[in-house]
């Protein structure tokens, strides 16, 4: 049962004690867990991380603006039906033929236990967190179609992500334990890193490190850079031969950093006010 598993966290995903805290609560309460945070802060990557450390199947069910709570649960493929009477297909008098589960009807039908991601809640509309109560609530779900109930035998462990960027109805927020991932310190970062580089020079990965902070403290920056942009830096940089001497002083590569045009140009603007004669080819050059 759930609440016998305990998530201690994974070799190559770096968690903090209060993650993982919360993450044993929510298993033991039987409870979903809201996990925020800004992008590239391992949000969707922790329900990865459970998964592997619990040894469970995870299924991730990803939510765009037009997701209704109903996409998740079934389909009912009149299409596909009305298609094949028209060709002479046999026994399309058998709806459940054309019933299609979606990610939580899988999740609730699993025979065994499994970990459901439903990442990024906060795009769809206000309408879907309050839609998806009743059925996280009750585990189940009715089909008229078939007058089938689809209940799950083994109650899945539920994690949402979100990026803040519409708030969650007060009623769906009562029904979660909530955890906000902060964005990690130098420290954590440098074990992070090193996860992903273990034979990094150490000067290259402290250089890097103090630029990247020093990028992330730049005001203005519509889209700051995260820890996936600074894991991509960091192998460019390598790859490149780059010598870490001069990381701080012309931060090379930086599109592998900034994805937007105006926090590009706002970046070379701080450059050039520390001494950089072409911060721009500083910033391009290639290797």
């Amino acid at each position: 049962m759930s609440d016998h598993l305990i998530f201690q966290g994974t070799d190559d995903y770096i968690v903090s004690n209060d993650l993982r805290n919360s993450v044993n609560i929510s298993v033991a309460l039987r409870r979903p867990l809201l996990i925020k945070g800004e992008p590239g802060t391992g949000k969707t990557v922790l329900a990865e991380s459970i998964a592997r450390s619990l040894g469970l199947r995870l299924i991730i069910w990803n939510i765009k603006s037009t997701t209704k709570a109903q996409d998740g649960l079934y389909v009912y493929d009149t299409v596909q039906r009305l298609y094949d009477s028209q060709f002479g297909e046999q026994n399309v008098s058998d709806i459940k033929r054309y019933i299609k589960l979606g990610k939580l009807g899988e999740a609730f039908a699993s025979k065994e236990q499994i970990v459901l991601l439903i990442d990024e809640i906060d795009k769809a509309d206000l309408e879907f967190p309050n839609d998806l109560l009743w059925e996280l609530d009750m585990m189940n779900f009715y089909i008229p179609e078939t007058g089938e109930t689809i209940a799950a035998s083994c109650r899945p462990i539920v994690i949402i992500t979100s990026n803040a960027e519409k708030e969650l109805p007060d009623a769906f927020l009562r029904r979660c334990i909530f955890h906000y991932i902060d964005f990690p310190d130098k420290e954590m970062m440098e074990e992070i890193v090193h996860v992903h580089f273990p034979e990094l020079e150490k000067q290259l990965l402290a250089e890097a490190l103090k630029s990247f902070y020093w990028l992330r403290s730049i005001s203005g920056l519509q889209k700051k850079p995260s820890t996936s942009e600074l894991l991509d830096w960091v192998q460019a940089l390598t790859i490149g031969g780059i010598d870490p001497e001069t990381i701080s002083q012309e931060i090379p590569f930086l599109g592998a950093l900034l994805k937007k045009n105006q926090d590009f140009d706002l970046a070379l603007k701080q450059l050039h006010t520390r001494g950089i004669e072409n911060p721009a080819r500083a910033a391009k050059r290639s290797w």
